[in-house]
């Protein structure tokens, strides 16, 4: 990392101007953004505590799902506690440290959730495509190893791209980055070295991370579609296709806003409309999951009904136990 620094070496803070021509909104901008934090934590934590007690969702696709929330959860917490607390203040500085480590989770975290959707795809396709074989080629150890290797893959990937950037860029004034977090665009526009050689990591790993995943899971939905064109009855068509909706919508929503943010960045200078891109799929994305895998899934909205029926009853009860003392 001694190469991703201050060319002049006098400072080793970065700051953040977060949502530029908002700044006047920043106290009304607070509350909203807390809820929606508490929103995606509150979610994501009740469809993997669903999902873990639930023992009819102990199924290769709730695993998976479960896994899903985890990141999620991970992947919000590592933007929105600085992004509040800096709408709290007027000065938004992020030692070049903590920005590195920023940047690192969220590549990460990001290029894990991109296996994570092709993983799931991949277990619909042999749900539906291959039902036969799915029991053996899907069975609890291949889940473990291939989310495990999901997992690994995806930070070991990060930490290669993070490697060539910090070695390979120097900084230099203004040392201000025009993102409500560190990003990998608006970090490279600090350089004053050649940024050539991370620009060609970044596009190989945009490749692997990223459209070659897409690529693979569009796909698997494409012969998905194809087996379920096959069946003859429409009712078994919308029962089949009802076991994947809810991942394809979220596999649209997540390429859809991190593509369309990606053409932004790299075609125009338009910095505000990229930073409302980037809080669709770093923010509301996560917030969406729970939203749509309840409303969505059957099982899952039944689990979750169970769940905070016993959980309500159990409060009740405990609350009148204690007042009866």
């Amino acid at each position: 990392m001694e190469n991703f620094r201050h060319h002049n070496g006098t400072t080793d803070q970065l700051i953040l101007l977060g949502f530029g021509d908002l700044q006047e909104l920043q106290l009304l901008l607070f509350p909203l953004f807390l809820i929606i934090y508490g929103f995606t934590i509150v979610g994501n934590f009740l469809i993997l505590t669903t999902v873990s007690l639930d023992k009819r969702l102990h199924t290769p696709m709730y695993f998976f799902l479960g896994n899903l929330s985890v990141l999620e959860i991970w992947y919000t917490s590592n933007i929105f506690p600085k992004m509040l607390l800096d709408l709290l203040r007027k000065e938004k500085i992020i030692s070049l440290t903590n920005c590195i480590i920023q940047l690192y989770m969220f590549c990460a975290l990001g290029t894990t959730e991109c296996f994570l959707l092709l993983l799931m795809a991949y277990d619909r396709y042999l749900a539906i495509c291959s039902p036969l074989h799915y029991t053996k080629l899907m069975n609890w150890n291949s889940c473990f190893k291939l989310t495990a290797t999901t997992w690994l893959w995806g930070f070991l990937l990060a930490a290669g791209l993070n490697f060539i950037i910090s070695t390979s860029l120097t900084l230099c004034g203004p040392n201000q980055i025009d993102h409500y977090f560190c990003d990998l665009i608006p970090l490279l526009k600090l350089s004053c070295s050649d940024t050539h050689p991370a620009e060609l990591a970044i596009f190989i790993a945009c490749f692997l991370v990223a459209l070659f995943p897409f690529l693979l899971t569009i796909t698997s939905y494409v012969y998905i579609i194809l087996k379920i064109l096959e069946i003859p009855s429409s009712s078994g068509k919308k029962k089949t296709f009802s076991t994947c909706s809810s991942h394809l919508i979220m596999v649209t929503i997540f390429y859809g806003t991190l593509g369309i943010s990606n053409g932004v960045s790299a075609g125009t200078q338009a910095i505000e409309l990229n930073k409302i891109l980037s809080f669709l799929y770093t923010v509301l994305t996560p917030a969406f999951n729970p939203i749509i895998y309840s409303l969505r899934n059957k099982e899952v909205k039944e689990s979750l009904r169970k769940l905070l029926g016993h959980t309500l009853l159990s409060n009740i009860c405990s609350y009148y136990m204690f007042k009866s003392k």
